[in-house]
């Protein structure tokens, strides 16, 4: 291979992996209706609340040999969360443990009556 159609091969990969990392944004995880509206407490102040399961999430954090921000993941896999919560009839979530990067368990509670 020609030493320019190498470099254009190479900066075209690099554009490909740049893109491919903005798009595993948040604009492509779905916001559900009323998750604007969980809650991410901590342990301790879910005393009084009716424990609804837990939900493990992950995203893409990772991307060829780009790593995502760790408060781009955060938010991706809070967001995902706060869906679960709907979906399972919580207004509360819980950050769990993380086994690997991009990837987070929540335990979903409803603590509104």
């Amino acid at each position: 291979m020609q030493p320019y159609k190498k470099m254009l091969f190479i900066g075209a990969a690099v554009l490909l992996i740049a893109g491919l990392v903005g798009c595993a944004s948040r604009d492509l995880i779905g916001v559900r209706k009323g998750s604007d509206r969980v809650f991410q407490v901590e342990a301790s102040q879910v005393g009084g609340c009716q424990s609804k399961g837990e939900i493990n999430v992950s995203v893409l954090a990772i991307v060829g040999f780009i790593t995502r921000s760790p408060e781009a993941v955060e938010a991706d896999l809070l967001q995902l969360a706060r869906n679960g919560a709907i979906d399972a009839g919580g207004d509360t979530v819980v950050k769990g443990n993380s086994p690997e990067y991009g990837k987070r368990t929540f335990t979903i509670y409803k603590c509104k009556q």
